[in-house]
């Protein structure tokens, strides 16, 4: 059964197979100066062996001797215009050229695959690693049996990319795209979609009254419901469950991400919930949260106990590959993080308390991952390149706030279970 590209743990075979091809670069200057500015690989096992595959251009060329052709090639002299309307009707043109096939042996073209589900293509679709290899593949006869995708080289300014690790595929471009290509296949089921693939321990009420409820989340356990995927059974939320727990509604007043585990407060009435959100807003909350950052890298800080210090990197969303992040200093929200280092571990690893100073999503994971961070990405953090681990070790230990009736200091303490 082919591994899901949208949410995975590389199989033995690839992870040797990617080792491999990343040696042979290495070892051949002119792949070398190819993929030297930085590239997205992939690679495909099929019953014959593999195939490799790279993203975009590699120096300029779409052709490159050992990996998979393209699915449409094109120059960038083809779709040149002189105006916006020109530009529009070549792109549409460019993707009605992009003709691709699925696990049933049906084409269809990029441009009616998107227009299927009310989408437009964005530009570079089709030219990702995965759907070319899945397009050689199923073009010639060969069954998908385990696929990957990791990046090679250096890492680029904005986004967090680190040499050797593996990442799922993009949601904007290849979502659509591969969603069509692997009708047909037998393929794992994406675990982010149904509670089935996770072990998710019981939630932990801390304390409760006619206002609100403290409550510890576990990791992988949506924080409030998500938005209804269709033909796929809601998960089940949070939020969901303290309803139940309570016997009523409760509202939220914050987020915490599916995987990062710990404290949360909700409200039990509407007055609560608005006195409450009130105070995240105006940064009145006191958070601080526990993360284990991996063994230093080649771009990592190097880490001691007793280390601190403040990390100041805007973040923006990166719009075709949600939900990740990006540093983005022109355009990015402010998003500041301070760390301090609590212990490093035999093997390199490191403990550390954050403490967020604004509430952007995945600050604390783009931070202490990307090189002008901390350069360490958290332990088990597929989106990131974490290095594999049962969960993400990330976990909200502290949480002070008045409370809305009365506006004592409430505060909760909590560690990794």
């Amino acid at each position: 059964m082919l591994n899901n590209p949208f949410c995975y743990a590389p199989r033995p075979s690839i992870v040797e197979a990617a080792r491999a091809l990343m040696a042979r670069i290495d070892s051949t200057p002119a792949l070398r100066a190819l993929f030297a500015e930085g590239k997205m690989l992939g690679v495909l096992e099929v019953e014959t062996g593999f195939l490799y595959a790279f993203s975009g251009l590699a120096g300029g060329s779409a052709f490159v001797e050992g990996f998979v052709p393209p699915i449409f090639a094109w120059k960038p002299e083809d779709i040149v215009s002189s105006s916006p309307e020109e530009s529009r009707r070549l792109q549409d043109w460019l993707f009605d050229q992009y003709i691709v096939v699925n696990g049933f042996g049906q084409q269809r073209s990029i441009r009616q695959i998107f227009a299927d589900r009310g989408l437009v293509p964005p530009g570079g679709t089709g030219d990702c690693a995965a759907p070319k290899l899945l397009q050689y593949a199923l073009s010639h006869g060969l069954t998908p049996i385990s696929i990957g995708e990791f990046w090679y080289g250096a890492s680029p300014a904005r986004e967090v990319r680190r040499s050797g690790a593996f990442y799922p595929a993009c949601t904007g471009k290849c979502g659509p795209l591969l969603g069509y290509m692997m009708q047909g296949l037998d393929v794992e089921p994406n675990p982010l979609e149904s509670d089935a693939h996770w072990s998710i321990a019981e939630p932990i009420v801390r304390y409760e009254d006619n206002d609100l409820v403290v409550v510890e989340k576990p990791a992988g356990m949506l924080a409030v419901p998500g938005r209804p995927i269709p033909g796929v059974p809601p998960r089940r939320s949070l939020q969901d469950w303290l309803s139940n727990h309570c016997g009523q509604p409760v509202f939220s007043c914050h987020r915490l991400d599916m995987d990062t585990s710990g404290l949360m407060v909700f409200a039990k009435t509407p007055e609560a919930q608005a006195a409450l959100q009130q105070q995240f807003e105006h940064r009145e909350v006191a958070k601080a949260y526990l993360a284990v950052v991996q063994a230093e890298a080649a771009a990592g800080l190097p880490l001691k106990a007793g280390d601190h210090g403040k990390i100041n990197l805007p973040l923006a969303p990166d719009w075709y590959d949600r939900p990740r992040q990006m540093v983005d200093p022109e355009g990015g929200k402010p998003a500041v993080t301070e760390y301090e280092v609590l212990c490093v571990e035999s093997g390199g690893e490191a403990l550390l308390r954050l403490i967020p100073y604004t509430g952007r999503t995945h600050q604390l994971r783009v931070h202490c991952a990307h090189p002008a961070g901390l350069g360490r990405p958290i332990l088990g953090d597929r989106l990131y390149g974490g290095d594999e681990a049962p969960r993400l070790m990330l976990h909200a230990a502290r949480l002070s706030f008045r409370h809305p009736a009365d506006a004592r200091r409430m505060t909760f303490e909590s560690e990794f279970r």
